[in-house]
């Protein structure tokens, strides 16, 4: 049984995309090679006929993978997602007690954190503490080393395209 995939919008339009450029393009440029290196000569000793058959198995892999995540997912919808509590979709603005340093995030599906966007899992220490939390209210983050950070949610608002 997959697990639950929770998407954007925009998380969706581009897992279809990376699946469709697999699905035609890279799928036609991987058989272009297997063709080139066949013409090589025997394939029992052809480094490059291996090399191909490799990245084509790889390949269906990826696809199979992304096909499971699109058949597993859960599309949050905009009108579903309110600014008075955090939730999967919700943009949100947070005060680090201590450095008093502040950070805007999105909350999303395991399958769309990019923590260099800001991008954050619902399963993330700092997801998982934010979810269910309103403006005002204080999150205690345990962090990976132990440590606690206090974060002060200071605006929610909606973060989904």
């Amino acid at each position: 049984m997959p697990k639950d995939v929770i998407l954007t919008p925009d998380g969706l339009a581009k897992l279809k995309s990376e699946l469709e450029h697999l699905s035609t393009e890279k799928r036609r440029e991987v058989a272009a090679r297997i063709k080139e290196a066949r013409e090589f000569g025997d394939i029992s000793e052809n480094a490059e006929y291996d090399d191909a058959k490799n990245e084509q198995a790889m390949l269906e892999s990826k696809i199979a993978q992304l096909e499971e995540k699109l058949r597993a997912a859960t599309v949050i919808d905009s009108r579903s997602v309110g600014t008075d509590v955090v939730g999967i979709g919700s943009s949100v603005q947070v005060a680090d007690s201590q450095s008093g340093k502040s950070d805007t995030y999105v909350i999303v599906g395991s399958a769309e954190a990019n923590p260099a966007e800001r991008k954050l899992s619902n399963e993330s220490p700092v997801g998982k503490a934010l979810i269910g939390r309103k403006a005002g209210e204080t999150a205690t983050v345990q962090l990976p080393n132990g440590k606690q950070r206090e974060l002060r949610i200071t605006k929610i608002d909606i973060g989904l395209r």
